[in-house]
């Protein structure tokens, strides 16, 4: 059984580094006995980046107390049949998402690193640069219900702990072995908005008020995308 939203349980959060145990109120500390930053990591092809991400984003870091969370958009997708719109356009509408939004960071390390982009990969990455933390992985329901076909996610497991949307009527069949491995679910009202259906509709030439940010809207129309 999950723990209630907030914080996972006391102990439950990986580092990814030796050293770490947890202190007073569940909160992991390294060897020394100071508290570690609490870093939310959500990556996704963001093509485009949607309301619905924004909320999940949002929810995760207040009811986390992350101290920072960083967008993640995908370099190269290995899962993806479909062809994915250009890196530099989706970073931009990423940037333009997050603009403002307390404690969101744009962490382009996909976008740097050449070959197809693999979740473990990144988290090795940024855990070796960026030291001992307590790093939390976020994802929408159905990237969980995958998890299990991630290239190393046994080993991805061990190094974070996961924040998955609790959207209701999203519940999906999860491997028992992912659904076993600490994780939080983030309550998120219902949002029907899928990536799928703003690119389409852009083709249709219909409005996406509502779906992305303004801002995003405006960028997609400026720089004609989804419209072939």
């Amino acid at each position: 059984m999950s723990p209630p939203p907030g914080r996972p349980k006391e102990g439950s959060l990986p580092t990814g580094h030796e050293g770490a145990r947890s202190g007073p109120g569940g909160k992991a500390q390294n060897a020394k006995g100071a508290n570690l930053r609490r870093i939310g990591l959500f990556g996704g092809t963001f093509d485009p980046p949607q309301l619905a991400h924004l909320a999940l984003a949002r929810g995760a870091r207040d009811a986390l107390q992350l101290d920072e969370l960083r967008w993640i958009p995908t370099g190269t997708p290995w899962q993806k049949s479909r062809t994915i719109t250009a890196a530099a356009h989706r970073e931009a509408m990423v940037r333009l998402t997050i603009e403002g939004e307390p404690r969101f960071v744009l962490e382009r390390c996909e976008l740097q690193r050449g070959g197809p982009s693999v979740t473990l990969d990144t988290v090795r990455e940024l855990q070796q640069r960026d030291g001992t933390a307590s790093w939390i992985w976020i994802m929408g329901s159905d990237q969980y219900a995958n998890l299990h076909t991630w290239r190393g996610w046994r080993e991805l497991l061990q190094r974070v702990t996961l924040a998955v949307a609790d959207r209701p009527g999203a519940a999906a069949a999860v491997d028992p072995e992912v659904a076993a491995h600490p994780h939080t679910m983030v309550p998120l009202p219902p949002m029907p908005i899928s990536a799928t259906d703003i690119r389409a509709r852009v083709q249709r030439d219909e409005s996406i008020a509502g779906l992305v940010a303004d801002t995003v809207a405006s960028y997609i129309d400026q720089h004609h995308l989804y419209r072939s």
